[in-house]
């Protein structure tokens, strides 16, 4: 499937233990409480936690890790959730039996999601299952310019997972021979940013008001 517009997404990986889904579950209330979603919250939680959960259950070695993706896509109003696994196989919805306590968590997710799929790792091992929520009157903020990293200045901000972040200083690391350059931007709390120079930001003059702004003072 082909992505659509996002400005706004959030990537990480899960161990394989039950500890995961709750894991999984409040970094997803926390994002979506930055990025202003907080009324597709609840449901979102129900999705993602199904869809972690089923990953868990794939019979690959215990070291492999479960992928996760939150994305806002901005312009199709759409929260889309996406869990990858090594295993083999393909999701598909069961009618378990009354007696059965397992075997329903996808039809959980069919019911709850705006729709709903898999496709193959462009790695080639593994699937990932994705699901997608409508978000249709959330409109994101479009405020700032569009610039690559390499022209970022201290004193401007920058949005990092949607939210804006004041850049504290910028320095520029050694490129491979043949190779483009990385810039390394401080922003305050939390580590610093590695960027390939060419790499798109979103960024605007300090003294911008925004709901969304992070001080150095509030936790990353």
């Amino acid at each position: 499937m082909a992505e659509r517009s996002t400005a706004y997404e959030v990537k990480f990986q899960l161990s394989r233990r039950r500890s995961s889904v709750p894991r999984a579950r409040a970094l997803l209330h926390s994002v979506l409480g930055v990025w202003g979603l907080g009324e597709v919250a609840e449901t979102g939680e129900l999705v993602l936690s199904e869809l972690v959960t089923n990953a868990m259950r794939v019979r690959v070695p215990s070291d492999r890790l479960v992928g996760a993706r939150i994305a806002w896509l901005t312009d199709d109003g759409l929260l889309r959730l996406e869990v990858s696994d090594a295993g083999d196989g393909k999701p598909e919805v069961r009618a378990p039996g009354e007696d059965e306590t397992g075997g329903r968590g996808l039809l959980l997710v069919e019911a709850l999601a705006h729709r709903w799929g898999f496709e193959q790792r462009a790695c080639g091992i593994g699937k990932t299952v994705w699901a997608e929520l409508k978000a249709p009157d959330l409109v994101p903020e479009r405020e700032g310019t569009e610039v690559a990293a390499v022209v970022v200045r201290p004193g401007q901000c920058v949005r990092v997972w949607g939210v804006w972040r004041t850049v504290r200083s910028v320095s520029t690391e050694r490129p491979a021979p043949g190779g483009g350059c990385t810039i390394v931007l401080e922003v305050g709390e939390g580590p610093a940013l590695r960027i390939d120079g060419a790499a798109p930001l979103t960024v605007r003059d300090a003294g911008v008001s925004s709901q969304r702004e992070v001080g150095e003072d509030t936790p990353g």
